[in-house]
């Protein structure tokens, strides 16, 4: 083992610092927490930008046909069973006993768990790797049966599944590798390594897609290599940095180290801890699977309409609502253990301001510059005026539910801070519930659209329940000048609301498409008069935005 290991405490307390050092300087945990959340939500950034590029590409490139609905089926297969398991169950339950080990064991007992845990996941991944190349056609049925409509897009979702569907086991292990490197506060790499895939994306349909076409080989099929390449590399960019700090895996992966894996108390733990944060992700994505099996029967294109308008969408969620969680998080837990109530409330009085007054212009804007911002991004290439339509009312779908899923954000780490992990679960399944039955309203009046629609309606109602929940435990207590507060920011919404819809029917957007770099800074100069407007106006009418922040 290495020295750096060695260094390390064994007792490990808010962003990451041992015990020891946060008596010396309380300020500590607070310095290192807002750095590690800089360096994550920067590098979350760089990932949906490099994300957005690779929509860009792969829209303008293939548009929105039976082939582009195939790769996206495809593709989301093992990014479903990535978030169920890698992203999701795994890392929920393997980074707390990891954390626990080293404080209460040392590093040589942490090392050992480490060990066994990553021989049984190689074996686990074999396993559910062969079956699932070996059942695609099965998973694909089950995903959207309704590509069958088209035959060779079902066909096509089922060899590029095969293709694709090892890039689970490389992500799995990329999930065990960050669990270690986030416990001995290396966040950068973890972070990081979505990029990599956006990147090799971006090259597979810039570069390879033509080639292939060259080869007599379907082109798409190049974006399927890409996910391949990408999974390798994410995995690669780990192993340095394991290995700098001397916890790369040892493997045994004969009957013996299945045995000992089996019979570690930290690997039967983590499995124990598995089941419930299974319950809990499992839920969006069972929404996610039922929705892409709904818009596979609906007309082609359905899917990647879908897919482009949910790109998109990520970009104000995961701006603000992941940045707002991982800045809250560790905080509310922290107060919360520390019994203080005040300072638990205050934290989440906050994250609920900003979430008001970031979130509901952003909100505004997708509605209303809805057809300026899609025409603006995907009009080029093989992406036509009608994929441009179809992606608008499906985004306006989505767009209406951003306040929701902005505040789930914040709301969902008030109950997790008092270790209470079912009340947002219960509340998830019931919104679940009637999700599904708004898409027998929604859908058949809406088409694709409608499966957006239901996701926006669902999550608003998702925060509410969750706010109210709060509320009436008594967790959290508003503080004074709300009123005052929410008037400021629904009138500068309202003034920002009227720009916008002046901007969206002044100039047709969609008809600017042999003027790509006009439209482009006729959208950046709206953008910035929209900013001007809106934080302006708030600061006419007397809110500071900066103390805000500062608060």
């Amino acid at each position: 083992m290495s020295r750096d290991v060695a260094a390390k405490p064994a007792i490990i307390g808010p962003g990451g610092l041992c015990k020891s050092e946060l008596r010396k300087d309380p300020t500590l945990g607070a310095v290192s927490l807002i750095k590690s959340a800089s360096i994550v939500s920067a590098l979350t950034l760089a990932s949906r930008i490099t994300g957005l590029a690779r929509e860009l590409l792969i829209a303008s490139t293939f548009g929105a046909s039976a082939l582009t609905d195939a790769f996206n089926v495809a593709f989301r297969i093992p990014n479903l069973l990535r978030r169920l398991f890698a992203e999701g169950a795994f890392s929920q339950a393997f980074v707390p006993v990891l954390a626990a080990c080293l404080a209460e064991h040392g590093e040589e007992a942490t090392k050992r768990l480490i060990d066994r845990v990553a021989s049984l996941l190689v074996w686990a991944l074999l396993l559910t790797c062969v079956l699932g190349v070996a059942g695609a056609p099965v998973l694909v049925w089950m995903m959207a049966s309704g590509l069958k409509q088209s035959p060779s897009g079902f066909e096509a979702a089922v060899f590029m599944t095969r293709w694709m569907f090892p890039y689970i086991g490389f992500m799995s292990l990329v999930a065990l590798s960050a669990g270690i490197l986030n416990t001995w506060r290396r966040f950068a790499v973890p972070a990081a390594t979505p990029v990599l895939l956006n990147v090799v994306m971006i090259a597979a349909a810039w570069w390879g897609a033509p080639w292939f076409k060259t080869l007599g080989i379907e082109p798409i099929y190049a974006l399927a290599g890409g996910v391949m390449l990408g999974g390798a590399l994410q995995l690669a960019v780990q192993i340095p940095a394991l290995l700098k700090l001397g916890l790369l895996p040892s493997l045994t992966l004969g009957p013996s180290g299945v045995r000992q894996a089996l019979g570690d108390t930290g690997t039967r733990r983590i499995a124990a801890l598995m089941l419930p944060a299974l319950l809990g992700v499992s839920v969006a994505q069972i929404s996610l699977l039922i929705n892409t099996q709904i818009a596979s029967h609906l007309q082609v294109g359905s899917v990647s309409w879908l897919s482009f308008a949910d790109r998109l969408m990520e970009f104000p969620t995961a701006m603000l609502g992941v940045a707002l969680g991982v800045v809250l998080m560790p905080q509310l837990a922290a107060a919360r253990a520390a019994d203080e109530p005040d300072k638990y409330s205050a934290m989440l009085d906050w994250g609920l301001r900003l979430v008001l007054a970031l979130g509901l212009p952003s909100a505004v804007a997708l509605l209303l510059l809805t057809e300026p911002l899609v025409a603006t991004l995907y009009h080029y290439g093989a992406f036509e005026a009608r994929d441009v339509a179809m992606t608008t009312i499906a985004l306006r779908g989505y767009g209406l539910g951003l306040l929701g899923l902005v505040a789930i954000k914040v709301l969902a780490p008030g109950f997790y801070a008092n270790q209470d992990i079912k009340t947002p679960v219960k509340i998830a399944v019931a919104v679940l519930v009637i999700t599904q039955l708004l898409n027998l309203v929604f859908v058949p009046w809406l088409a694709h659209a409608g499966l957006a629609l239901s996701i926006g309606v669902g999550a608003l109602l998702n925060a509410l329940w969750l706010l109210l929940g709060l509320l009436q435990r008594g967790s959290y207590r508003p503080e004074a000048g709300w009123l005052r507060f929410a008037g400021q920011v629904v009138l500068a919404s309202a003034l920002l609301g009227l720009f916008l819809a002046a901007c969206a029917h002044g100039w047709d957007w969609t008809a600017m498409r042999s003027q790509p770099w006009a439209r482009l800074g006729l959208l950046a100069a709206v953008l910035a008069g929209s900013a001007l407007i809106y934080f302006g106006t708030l600061r006419l009418a007397g809110l500071n935005f900066r103390r805000l922040l500062g608060r």
